[in-house]
């Protein structure tokens, strides 16, 4: 008998472990055909794993994108019939102490060479959905001198012109 209860606790103990690691392997699957429909230029896959009230945030300083104008900034290289191609070298998820909430971070190979990307999934009607993301451009520490001088007139104006 007790090794019977032994069995059920351990049983027990790893039926979360199990689960987070389901959960974990779901939300990977999901960014990762995201990814992917936007490589195969699959315009109503790439958007519709995406929250109405979306936001996507790019590595130019003016895009800050709710879906809407995400999707008009997007919809020419889409259909062209190639929009850009993000491959994950790593990923870390996380989920809120609810399981609602999921924020992760990821590295990718893209055209741009390697970028940072980071978002939010909540669910919605029972299905994970993006509901931020923010995309940036990596740079080593023993360029950005270089780097802050090629960008310096733009951003600088930028930055007047926004005041």
């Amino acid at each position: 008998m007790k090794l019977y209860y032994l069995l059920l606790l351990v049983v027990t103990a790893c039926a979360p472990i199990k689960n987070m690691e389901n959960q974990k392997n779901e939300i990977n699957s999901i960014l990762d055909n995201w990814h992917k429909a936007a490589a195969e230029a699959n315009y109503e896959k790439y958007f519709g794993a995406m929250s109405e009230e979306s936001i996507f945030i790019g590595t130019d300083a003016t895009e800050n994108w709710n879906k809407k104008e995400f999707q008009a900034f997007a919809k020419p290289y889409f259909d062209k019939g190639k929009a850009w191609s993000f491959t994950a070298i790593e990923r870390n998820i996380y989920f809120s102490s609810d399981g609602k909430i999921v924020w992760f971070d990821e590295l990718l190979n893209t055209q741009m060479k390697i970028c940072r990307g980071s978002g939010i999934l909540v669910q919605e009607k029972g299905q994970w959905k993006i509901k931020h993301y923010v995309l940036s451009m990596t740079i080593p520490n023993e360029n950005v001198d270089e780097v802050v001088k090629i960008k310096a007139p733009i951003e600088d104006a930028f930055i007047k012109n926004s005041k």
